[in-house]
């Protein structure tokens, strides 16, 4: 089995989107730049508590920030997302087969069924189409708002 360095920058990535915040995060900043007191109004935790988490997005390179006069505004940065998907895209090739294959598997069951029902009366349903369900392209989206409601912090956000 290939060994892997635990601090590649996708790991880094992935360290980062495992949590539930800092996802809801990068949802909040997909449509505008937004400063860090903007974000904090959204979650039921601390400010400081949310700066951790910007934090481990910027190191991460999720997030970019700057800074205009006494605030800091905080955008998307995307760059590292290719890396995700480049990563991810064996695994989405691997499913597409497997579901089509599955769906060759249906379409000869419902032929059988069909031959063997021939005679009776009634109506058999058939598959039109297996494939993945239409999703957002941004790789682990959810399509839905962030929430805004409390969100437990574990230990340190970071």
């Amino acid at each position: 089995m290939p060994r892997r360095l635990k601090t590649s920058a996708l790991d880094e990535v992935f360290d980062a989107l495992a949590n539930p915040t800092r996802r809801d995060l990068l949802d909040l900043l997909l449509d505008r730049d937004r400063t860090a007191g903007e974000l904090a109004d959204e979650f039921d935790m601390s400010r400081p508590s949310v700066s951790g988490h910007l934090r481990a997005l910027r190191e991460a390179g999720l997030v970019e920030e700057r800074a205009e006069g006494r605030h800091r505004y905080y955008r998307v940065s995307a760059a590292p997302m290719a890396g995700l998907v480049d990563w991810l895209s064996p695994y989405e090739r691997f499913w597409r087969g497997r579901l089509s294959a599955l769906g060759d598997v249906l379409d000869e069951m419902d032929d059988d069924n069909d031959n063997d029902n021939a005679s009776q009366p009634g109506s058999t349903a058939r598959r039109s189409d297996i494939s993945p369900p239409d999703t957002d392209p941004r790789p682990g989206a959810t399509n839905h708002k962030p929430s805004t409601t409390s969100h437990p912090e574990k230990g340190s956000p970071a």
